[in-house]
């Protein structure tokens, strides 16, 4: 299949800090791709690589299977919205869609008018006028019109209420299913990404913990809790993510392909949120155990 960003100890350094470390991704084409994690995990840095805002201080990155930003037809294959979804506030709705037009060769002016039309915005209005989900959906809808193969979105709805982050999911969703695009977006509500989202990316400590299918890994993933016992007396197969101890019962989120046998343990399946934070507690994870993880 496909790959629509392949990474290959891919690292970013700014100063003396590494904001992405070793970081190996293949992600097929034709995926909603969730990436997430804490503040500070590299999930900015890696959509910048991605998208050819910044170049890496270590490996290689491809998006696409050309080098993110080399040309300008690299780039009118990408489209990005950034993270506070930017758009000039002294210029109109129509004066966006006129400045699209003219940055980029391949633009959708027919898309764009009729989703501006649905949405309800004003060509004449003044973005900076405009409510922080209408200029969401102004900024996706740049994004959108664009006609790119891959559409990148920096935490697009951190600042939405509810209702209007529901509104804008639902958008993409529809333009997803419409025009057959790759997507990857970035969120630290779980929720959200459990709504649109068909593969997942975690981030922790600037390195890739996981990465793979949403089914898949919800497939593999189970919390074991029973009476206490170490880690080294589970089955080799079962790998450890987190664990919990007190003095008489022990709780594992583990990873593992073959069936759970074992009377002791009681044994359920994982939700995504459960999944994330599972690889959010290995902070201070053997980077070769992450390694392992991350390829299986």
């Amino acid at each position: 299949m496909t790959s629509v960003l392949q990474a290959q100890g891919l690292g970013r350094k700014y100063g003396k800090r590494w904001a992405l470390r070793e970081c190996g991704l293949d992600i097929p084409a034709g995926h909603v791709v969730g990436l997430v994690g804490p503040n500070g995990a590299g999930k900015t840095t890696l959509l910048k690589l991605a998208s050819g805002q910044l170049e890496p201080s270590a490996g290689d990155i491809t998006v696409l299977g050309g080098r993110p930003g080399s040309t300008p037809a690299q780039l009118a294959r990408v489209g990005f919205v950034a993270q506070d979804t930017p758009v000039y506030a002294g210029l109109t709705v129509a004066d966006h869609l006129r400045l699209g037009a003219r940055l980029n060769l391949q633009w959708d002016a027919a898309m764009a008018g009729d989703r501006i039309a649905r949405l309800g915005l004003v060509p004449k209005q003044r973005a900076g006028k405009l409510s922080g989900g209408q200029r969401a959906q102004l900024a996706l809808t740049l994004g959108l019109a664009k006609r790119p193969d891959l559409l990148i979105l920096d935490e697009p709805v951190a600042s939405l209420d509810p209702l209007a982050r529901r509104e804008f999911l639902q958008g993409l969703m529809e333009a997803t299913a419409e025009r057959q695009l790759s997507v990857v977006l970035s969120s630290h509500l779980v929720s959200d990404l459990e709504r649109v989202c068909d593969f997942l990316v975690v981030l922790v400590d600037s390195r890739v913990r996981i990465a793979g299918e949403t089914d898949r890994l919800l497939a593999t993933h189970y919390r074991l809790s029973g009476p206490r016992r170490d880690p080294d007396r589970l089955p080799a197969d079962q790998h450890v993510i987190s664990a919990r101890h007190t003095d008489r019962q022990s709780t594992y989120v583990i990873r593992t392909d073959s069936p759970i046998h074992d009377p002791a343990w009681t044994v359920t399946r994982l939700g995504l949120e459960d999944l994330v934070l599972a690889y959010m507690e290995q902070r201070t994870a053997d980077p070769r155990e992450v390694a392992l993880e991350v390829r299986r």
